[in-house]
């Protein structure tokens, strides 16, 4: 069986690296808010080009603090919109939804799964505060046009990265684009802890001290509190994992970006649609990160068994749309078709940095072998 992504070996390849600083830890006899947190921070915030990285707990806080400090500077308040692509991963809209905040959802270009910037305008209203692009799958979103947008209207950017470590565009990495923006660390991703953690970037110094401090029970000082702040650490374990796996994150993009070119150029099947060959093309390809290869066919559960029986594993990111889902009931009478259509479509190949050309081919192979009626 050729997995869909094998974190075992993926861990297994920096054993030895990771398990000096898991030890490094353990002797350290600090586990919050020590050196190991520090120092993946001020990594982190060098790689992507910013001035602050603030260590959180997962992705979700990462984007739901940044509102929610935004709320404590008075930046926004309750009821203020916030424009998200309508096919994002649910998290994306929690965060909204968790701060009082109401999304605005927007359909995506159906080439990069990204926001159509040319459906931006037409959504802002006297109440939107805030845009926030997901560089979803690992495809850079438009930024320089978003931005554009942003500044004709006044509005702020939060940027979720949490797929799209190291993509850059003109040497501006993902992270560097917005205001803030928040990044995952979850195993699966292209920069995965050995658990749940997250991390915050941006420029704005206060902002940051807001975060430092909301991530804390709201504490800048022990036992002092300026706010009623969470608990959302990133811990000494985490943090020290990371800062090992940072140092290849580049060399493991390339491997992606190998494998992905392998897929674009070797599935000919015209039942099966590739990701960037329709619609809008900003980014050029390697810009792209690529953390999931996610091609589209009206025949999803046959190819997918089609695929399974010739030993191939893959999975569906997402299958239900937010707006359709029962937590978001009240906005379940939107029309979005282009979402909706997606979300019925999509379909996930493997990719990782381990896995190999030869078995890439074979997934090619498997793919064009398929047909209505083959499985």
């Amino acid at each position: 069986m050729i997995k869909f992504l094998d974190l075992k070996a993926i861990n297994h390849d920096l054993r030895n690296e990771l398990l000096v600083a898991c030890a490094r830890v353990i002797d350290s006899g600090w586990y919050i808010g020590g050196a190991e947190l520090h120092r993946f921070e001020q990594e982190f915030a060098e790689y992507c080009g910013v001035k602050h990285c603030v260590g959180v707990a997962n992705g979700l806080d990462a984007l739901s603090l940044t509102l929610r400090a935004w709320k404590e500077l008075g930046r926004l308040q309750d009821g203020d919109e916030v424009i998200v692509p309508a096919n994002t991963y649910i998290a994306s809209v929690l965060a909204i939804t968790e701060n009082g905040l109401v999304p605005v959802l927007v359909e995506p270009d159906p080439a990069t799964y990204n926001l159509n910037v040319n459906n931006i305008e037409q959504a802002i209203t006297p109440r939107t505060k805030v845009l926030l692009p997901v560089h979803l799958y690992g495809l850079l979103a438009d930024m320089p046009a978003l931005l554009s947008i942003a500044k004709k209207h006044g509005l702020l950017v939060l940027e979720d990265s949490a797929q799209s470590h190291g993509a850059s565009h003109k040497g501006r990495k993902a992270g560097a684009w917005g205001d803030a923006s928040g990044f995952s660390f979850y195993p699966g991703k292209n920069l995965g802890a050995l658990g749940d953690a997250g991390a915050i970037t941006t420029n704005d110094e206060e902002l940051a001290q807001v975060l430092r401090a909301l991530r804390n029970y709201g504490s800048h000082e022990k036992y002092q509190n300026l706010y009623r702040g969470v608990n959302s650490r990133l811990d000494e374990l985490q943090a020290a994992v990371l800062s090992v796996k940072l140092k290849y994150l580049d060399a493991q993009v390339t491997q992606r970006r190998e494998i992905v070119q392998t897929y674009l150029q070797g599935i000919k099947n015209t039942q099966i649609v590739l990701p960037l060959s329709a619609g809008t093309r900003v980014m050029a390809f390697e810009e792209h990160v690529w953390h999931l290869f996610v091609i589209r066919t009206a025949h999803r559960e046959a190819l997918q068994k089609h695929l399974q029986g010739l030993g191939v594993q893959t999975l569906i990111h997402y299958p239900i749309p937010i707006h359709k889902q029962k937590a978001y009931a009240e906005i379940s009478e939107l029309s979005l078709p282009i979402t909706e259509a997606i979300h019925e479509e999509v379909l996930s190949l493997p990719l990782g940095p381990t896995l190999t050309l030869e078995e890439a081919q074979k997934v090619v192979s498997a793919c064009n072998s398929f047909s209505i009626g083959s499985c």
